[in-house]
């Protein structure tokens, strides 16, 4: 019982920051969800939850989440194979594969906002580096706007997305390959396994649990996804690129609705969580297995 006490009065600062930092802050959007605020004034009507059935029968908001989805499954799927190829490949002994590590960490460690600027402007439609490149390879025949057309838009935010996340997956499988027993890897090599019956039977199975996070942690950040997508298009063209969260800021400060904002905001929260728990309920059942 003493040392029940001592813990809890040990983590007590702990949670009154916890309490004040999150609980206060997510307590006020809630009431204010539940009011016709704008920015402009501090309260408003009471309104139920008008802004929630408003906000999930809009085209704005059903435009915004199939765009959330697709930038999601896109990004995600490609970090999660060239994150893997690229731990396999530096997993090898070879001359420069320490140099090789250290540059592949380069792109991660970049700030977001700063990565944005770098693909806005390769992808420039006067002088940037991808149209060079393609018009003197003869792919394409005149400077495209990559950003600026509704069908490359999307596609060009989620490669400057996965240029920049798919070391942190790649780097969380080189860790999980570093335990994976060369006595296993040599005993099927003896037996007589391929490529992808060794990876797939000796490997995946310690590749399982670590990928399960990477795959949690890059789903939560690429379904919140706003700087990227703000710096890179605002949402255009034609909303072609509009996310939750960009929808959620436009919402609040551009059309000073503070009340459907904070709905929205709790909207693309409660979906967060959802996945989270979705993802942590399959990695208990995986683990069970093993």
């Amino acid at each position: 019982m003493r040392t029940d006490l001592r813990a809890w009065a040990l983590m007590l600062p702990l949670l009154v920051v916890i309490l004040g930092v999150v609980s206060w802050p997510l307590i006020n959007t809630v009431h204010l969800s539940l009011t016709d605020a704008g920015m402009a004034t501090a309260s408003g009507n009471f309104v139920g939850l008008d802004n929630f059935s408003r906000n999930l029968q809009s085209r704005a908001f059903q435009s915004a989440l199939i765009n959330t989805t697709w930038f999601t499954v896109l990004s995600i799927s490609t970090e999660l194979v060239l994150g893997v190829l690229a731990a396999l490949l530096l997993n090898q002994e070879f001359r420069g594969r320490t140099a090789l590590r250290a540059l592949m960490i380069l792109p991660w460690a970049l700030p977001t906002v700063v990565n944005a600027i770098l693909w806005r402007l390769i992808y420039n439609p006067e002088y940037g580096a991808l149209n060079s490149a393609l018009l003197q390879l003869g792919v394409i025949d005149a400077y495209r706007s990559w950003l600026g057309e509704p069908n490359s838009a999307m596609l060009a935010m989620v490669v400057a997305d996965v240029w920049k996340n798919f070391p942190l997956v790649g780097l969380i499988s080189l860790a999980a390959l570093q335990s994976v027993p060369r006595e296993t890897l040599a005993a099927a090599t003896v037996d007589g396994a391929g490529a992808w019956a060794r990876f797939r039977f000796a490997v995946l199975p310690y590749l399982a649990g670590p990928l399960m996070i990477a795959l949690v942690l890059r789903t939560i950040e690429a379904f919140k996804v706003f700087d990227i997508v703000w710096v890179m298009t605002r949402g255009g063209p034609a909303n072609t690129t509009r996310t939750l969260s960009i929808l959620v800021y436009q919402e609040a400060f551009s059309f000073q609705r503070a009340g459907s904002g904070a709905s929205l905001a709790l909207i693309v929260t409660f979906a967060v969580t959802l996945l989270a728990a979705g993802y942590v309920a399959i990695m208990r059942r995986t683990a069970l297995r093993v």
